[in-house]
């Protein structure tokens, strides 16, 4: 066999880099032989080792009235939780429905709104001229301000809600859609103008993947936005949903279920950017390929 063409045959396939499920077990190996896994378990345990020593060790009087963990987590996996709510109730799992419900919703429309409305702000400056100043006007307005309004404009409970969800996840999208068009590099557009790209071709060969990784660290954001907007209105027009359930036992003195509501939302709010952050690494293959062959 000519030792040159073995070379040749066997060189690009040493250099791709893993995709799809090679690249998850890639970076799975990768991961466990780094300290990050461990570090995050460490701070998980550092947190709950603190907690515990405020509230049940050292028994602060800051701390005296906030239910401590082993009694949030035995009432938490309780068949038959003293204050009615657990991970074998009805109502647990509704309310986190409701809420998941409702984000999904709201941020689809927002990032179905905020993405185009950002790319035609960054591809057209007299489109941005007009729309620009409207934007951060309203943007600096605090949501709960939102509140009187959105409830006086929407009956009933579910739409004020999901309106003031996709509100405040609009606003992050759209503007961090407009800085990732605005940060492609010019050289970009010279280079397609000259090889005779027509406009059309200009926005979604260059404008749209160019500004890919900030539509997507905007949507992370956003997601997170929208759960502090949606708790806020289930707080104080809402039915059914984690914010709800977290103002109506604080209201009932069911303290252990407030806080196993705030530990609940912090991980599903965590669970959804996950979600976003895969989708976006679904998304922009070349990116994943090129931190691959990086190392990273």
């Amino acid at each position: 066999m000519n030792p040159n063409k073995a070379t040749k045959t066997e060189s690009p396939s040493s250099l791709e880099p893993p995709t799809g499920f090679w690249l998850f077990l890639y970076r799975a190996n990768k991961g466990v032989r780094t300290s990050t896994p461990y570090l995050m378990f460490f701070g998980i345990a550092l947190w709950l080792v603190t907690y515990y020593l405020f509230n049940e060790g050292w028994k602060l009087p800051l701390f005296n009235k906030i239910p401590g963990p082993v009694e949030v987590i035995t009432e938490w996996i309780s068949r038959d939780p003293i204050f009615g709510m657990s991970l074998f109730t009805e109502a647990y799992h509704t309310n986190i429905y409701v809420s998941c419900q409702r984000i999904l919703i709201a941020f689809s429309i927002a990032t179905s709104v905020g993405v185009p409305l950002g790319l035609f702000m960054g591809w057209s400056k007299t489109f941005r001229d007009y729309t620009f100043p409207i934007l951060e006007t309203l943007r600096p307005i605090p949501i709960l301000a939102w509140v009187p309004l959105a409830i006086i404009m929407f009956s009933g409970f579910e739409t004020p809600i999901i309106f003031l969800a996709t509100l405040a996840s609009l606003f992050v999208t759209t503007l961090n859609t407009l800085l990732g068009v605005d940060s492609i590099d010019e050289s970009y557009f010279r280079a397609a103008g000259c090889l005779g790209s027509k406009p059309r071709h200009v926005f979604w060969h260059v404008v749209l993947p160019g500004a890919m990784p900030f539509i997507f660290t905007g949507l992370q954001i956003s997601v997170g936005v929208a759960w502090f907007s949606l708790v806020a209105a289930e707080m104080i027009s809402g039915d059914f949903g984690l914010g709800y359930m977290i103002m109506d036992s604080y209201m009932q003195n069911k303290y252990v279920t407030m806080v196993m509501a705030m530990i609940t939302l912090g991980f599903v709010g965590w669970l959804t950017s996950a979600m976003v952050r895969f989708a976006g690494d679904r998304m922009m293959q070349w990116r994943v390929r090129a931190l691959a062959l990086e190392g990273r």
